[in-house]
């Protein structure tokens, strides 16, 4: 059980030092700026050459969630949940961070997509306030989400672990109560 959940990070037995993505994954600012910038450049590639259909960019909207949920959950599922309080905010604040600076650059650049024209820096406080709303609530909400999800599984996990030891409990006496 402590394998899968640990309520430490104590409890995991490696001594050797962890794989290059493994370290990678364990940083936060590595990941959510990882995160952020490849979320802003795939945004702007997606806005400037994609089909104006609603199938096409709710495709493209649910990929971009994927990557960006898979991202959180590669660095949060290295540390345990009561660490994530302080984690997931940060995250998400640094992941903006790296969003809104990509996107100033694609703006010096004249390739950030605003509506059907370029974006201009008068845009961009504007863009930064949605950004707030949708990315860090998306984060913190995906983060509770996660926690309540891992606190089920074990939860789960340890009360069939407890009725498995038991069964074993039981047999053992039983057998000791045969003469065997």
């Amino acid at each position: 059980m402590s394998s899968l959940f640990p309520k430490d990070t104590t409890a995991w037995k490696s001594v050797e030092e962890p794989a290059a993505f493994r370290r990678l994954t364990m940083s936060l600012v590595e990941m959510a700026v990882i995160t952020g910038v490849l979320l802003r450049l795939y945004r702007s590639v997606v806005l400037t050459h994609g089909a104006d259909s609603w199938i096409y960019l709710g495709g493209t909207f649910a990929l971009g969630a994927i990557f960006m949920f898979g991202m959180v959950t590669l660095h949060l599922g290295n540390y345990t949940v009561r660490r994530w309080v302080l984690r997931a905010p940060v995250f998400a604040l640094v992941e903006m961070a790296a969003e809104m600076a990509t996107s100033a650059a694609l703006i010096l650049l004249h390739r950030e997509p605003f509506g059907s024209s370029r974006a201009t820096f008068s845009d961009w406080p504007l863009m930064a306030s949605s950004l707030i709303v949708w990315r860090f609530m998306a984060i913190i909400l995906f983060a509770l989400a996660l926690s309540g999800v891992v606190q089920a599984i074990r939860y789960l996990l340890l009360r069939r672990e407890h009725r498995e030891g038991m069964v074993e409990a039981v047999s053992e006496d039983t057998v000791k109560e045969l003469g065997g």
